[in-house]
């Protein structure tokens, strides 16, 4: 009873927009005086949870990303991909896609991808014939890509809290960004088969042939290219743990943006990492009363509970897996990333793995549906975000985003679910079973 009175406390407080660490923390109050906990019972594990080398991984990758928007690598890696696949029609939206996938794969931060390709191809694209809101909701359906792309912030939170491998759960969600990419790109084209394609004014770079075009591009892009090589390749060459290598990219990002590309200043590198630092201050209080609320729910067996409510319904897998997806696409709908897959995992981890579900198989599901989440009404973070970046009003974006998440998202996210090959693929070849 007290359990689902503080689901509707929960509920309602997200709904109201009440900041997420204000809900958790009232949801985790009103238990402790309800259900008798003694809070020196529970206060001591949260610390003891936070108190793990393996979550500095976030902040430092956070302020990765912030310092990358303000770097220049956006631009330069916008530059390159436009000269590979820019000249054919349609081809500036799956820049865009291609864009966002390698921009992921340096800072692992959707916020980031969107901050720093949207300014620089949303307007572009209005130009080439794009709907504003077609654009707009393009770009930030793509910038998920940051977050299945590795390294992800959300999979080094969902391995945290699931007792799971940082490097496979990484690993895991590859297969379905590569899907989702694909799925983006063809939508847009079809799009653009439909519309008169504008021709932009042309830049300095158009005048050049291809192969001079690309040796300059590739040559200025090569700096910020490196990056994904050093990480990606120093964490599963076993040089560096996850948190060194997000210490790693910051150290890079500094020095690259200051003195390489020339972008980045002081008074920008201090506004950076300030912002960086407020996000992290965000996501260590949610860490820590989410902590506590899954600590209470785990002691009343909440995971238990809803296992035997979805058993009484069906037995079947497929129905139990359609169900679970149901539930993540409305705590998606009502919460940022960070907060959905620290609720959710230690609820729905032992009731997938008790049907047979491999954890890192369940680490691309939770990815993909979170993913989907940050487009969802009403939090939708990522619209409210591309709006102000791109200057639509959401209510333009609604209908092209609605076809983005119908088209490509709930067929990656349907593919991801029953074919677990797909996420499974990569950490058994990489990694061995």
């Amino acid at each position: 009873m007290w359990l689902l009175i503080a689901l509707v406390i929960l509920i309602i407080g997200l709904l109201l927009g009440i900041p997420v660490p204000f809900v958790f923390i009232t949801t985790t109050i009103f238990l402790i005086l309800t259900l008798g906990y003694e809070p020196s019972f529970l206060i001591p594990y949260g610390f003891s949870q936070l108190n793990n080398i393996v979550l500095l991984a976030v902040p430092l990758f956070i302020m990765a990303g912030r310092l990358m928007d303000t770097g220049g690598i956006a631009k330069r890696i916008v530059d390159f991909v436009e000269t590979l696949v820019g000249k054919i029609k349609g081809g500036l939206g799956v820049v865009v896609v291609v864009a966002c996938g390698v921009f992921g794969a340096i800072s692992g931060s959707a916020a980031a991808a969107l901050s720093g390709i949207g300014p620089i191809l949303i307007p572009r694209l209005v130009r080439s014939g794009y709907s504003a809101g077609f654009a707009t909701s393009l770009v930030a359906s793509a910038s998920v890509l940051s977050l299945l792309i590795p390294p992800s912030a959300i999979m080094i939170l969902y391995a945290w809290v699931g007792n799971q491998s940082i490097l496979r759960s990484f690993l895991a969600t590859v297969g379905p960004g590569i899907i989702l990419a694909i799925l983006l790109s063809i939508i847009n084209i079809v799009y653009m088969r439909r519309r008169d394609i504008q021709h932009v004014e042309p830049s300095p770079l158009d005048q050049l042939s291809f192969g001079k075009r690309f040796a300059r591009t590739g040559k200025a892009a090569i700096p910020g290219l490196l990056m994904p090589i050093i990480i990606l390749g120093g964490i599963y060459g076993g040089i560096m743990t996850p948190t060194e290598a997000a210490a790693v990219s910051v150290l890079y990002t500094i020095p690259v943006g200051l003195w390489i590309y020339k972008e980045m200043n002081m008074k920008s590198l201090y506004k950076g990492l300030v912002e960086a630092a407020v996000t992290t201050g965000v996501i260590m209080i949610m860490l820590y009363t989410i902590m506590l609320l899954s600590r209470i729910f785990i002691t009343e067996d909440v995971p238990g509970l809803l296992r035997e409510v979805l058993l009484s319904i069906s037995e079947n897998p497929i129905i139990i897996l359609l169900m679970v997806n149901v539930f993540l696409i409305i705590v998606g709908m009502l919460m940022d990333d960070v907060s959905a897959v620290l609720l959710s995992t230690p609820i729905l981890l032992p009731l997938v793995t008790s049907i047979g579900v491999d954890p890192i198989h369940f680490a691309a599901i939770i990815g993909v549906n979170l993913g989907m989440g940050l487009l969802t009404p009403p939090t939708a973070p990522l619209l409210y975000l591309g709006s102000r970046t791109g200057k639509t009003p959401v209510v333009q974006m609604l209908g092209p985003t609605t076809a983005l998440i119908i088209f490509a998202w709930l067929p990656t996210l349907l593919i991801t679910t029953y074919i677990p090959e797909i996420s499974l693929f990569l950490p058994n070849l990489l990694l061995g079973k």
